[in-house]
């Protein structure tokens, strides 16, 4: 039975919108939007019937909140009102609601228009599902053929996706950089990233299968991958309608080796200047190098390793997420045990 949150602070529109729903629905009914917020901790909701006029926090600011939440953002949003004028649904449907009811309301209206809303919202979320596994089996065939070239740094793109995973779930926990992060999907943005390298395809396999430590020459001809990995996906992304799949992929690959005091490349960007995918995507991708053997050095103990990214705090990595990263560390080290068992 699908979950609809009836947010409302006069009495007897919350039991009016109930005792209509009850029966179709698992209906919760609460008096203010700071409640429906507590409460969307624990259950989320399929559907929102939301008043406008509230007080404290009216109508148009729990939705504002309620997009800028990424566990909440997607939730469909009905607003009850009194108010019949143009100048509100205008400003409601710019703040994301998808429909507006009347009040007072004809129970079996109501019902009807939630059904409609709630059956729109499933074929929407299931042609997204087909759009996003169709992504992630080409992308992922895309990294692989990159990755196979590159006997030396196997199992990079995958074991950068799990570390990835790790540090923003905490970082969406922690509710860091909302703004930044307010258009984000991370259902898109973290299959995204296994294309951070894509631009290795221009190198030879000369110089990415190198058992020897390479000569500055050799590296100025590694390091042009980060440009080159944008161009290749800016060039797909020209062809294509995109949701923001490309769009991360592109931050990804042309960021990830900037660093936060300008020293990095391949245009020296400092501090936030630099897109907080490519900011992120530094202290994972640089921890797996650490850890990672290689044949011209072994791998680096995870102690070790920690303490060479925390050395970089203020130079190479973003302060803020250096505090973010020591406190999880410890899950990065179970994922590479669990990666290097067979090593």
């Amino acid at each position: 039975m699908k979950t609809i949150f009836v947010v409302d602070d006069n009495d007897t529109n919350l039991l009016a919108a109930k005792t209509a729903l009850d029966g179709f629905y698992r209906t919760f009914a609460m008096p203010s939007a700071e409640k429906m917020f507590k409460l969307a901790e624990k259950i989320t909701p399929d559907l929102i019937l939301l008043d406008i006029e509230m007080p404290e926090i009216d109508g148009f600011e729990a939705i504002r909140r309620l997009k800028l939440d990424e566990k909440l953002k997607d939730i469909p949003v009905v607003f009850l009102t009194l108010k019949n004028d143009e100048e509100t649904e205008i400003q409601g449907f710019k703040l994301g609601a998808i429909d507006f009811v009347r009040k007072p309301f004809s129970a079996p209206v109501l019902v009807r228009r939630l059904n409609s809303h709630i059956d729109i919202d499933k074929i929407i979320k299931e042609s997204k599902q087909d759009i996003r596994d169709l992504h992630n089996a080409t992308i992922s065939v895309i990294a692989d053929m990159v990755e196979n070239r590159d006997h030396i740094t196997g199992g990079h793109i995958e074991r950068t996706q799990l570390y990835l995973k790790i540090l923003l779930d905490e970082i969406i926990e922690q509710k860091f950089a909302p703004e930044e992060m307010q258009h984000w999907d991370i259902e898109l943005l973290l299959p995204s990233a296994q294309l951070h390298d894509v631009g290795k395809i221009i190198v030879s396999d000369l110089i990415l299968n190198k058992p020897a430590k390479l000569t500055d020459e050799e590296f100025n001809l590694i390091k042009q991958h980060s440009a080159e990995g944008e161009r290749i996906i800016k060039k797909i992304s020209s062809k294509v309608k995109d949701d923001g799949f490309l769009r991360h992929a592109m931050a990804f690959a042309g960021y990830h080796h900037e660093k936060w005091d300008g020293s990095g490349y391949p245009r020296g960007l400092k501090g936030k200047e630099i897109p907080l995918e490519g900011r992120i995507l530094a202290i994972v991708d640089v921890y797996d190098a650490l850890v990672s053997a290689r044949p011209y050095k072994k791998a680096l103990s995870h102690e070790n390793a920690v303490d060479i990214i925390k050395q970089g705090n203020g130079t190479h990595f973003e302060p803020a997420l250096i505090d973010i990263f020591s406190a999880i560390e410890h899950k990065f080290k179970v994922a590479n045990l669990n990666n290097h068992k067979e090593d």
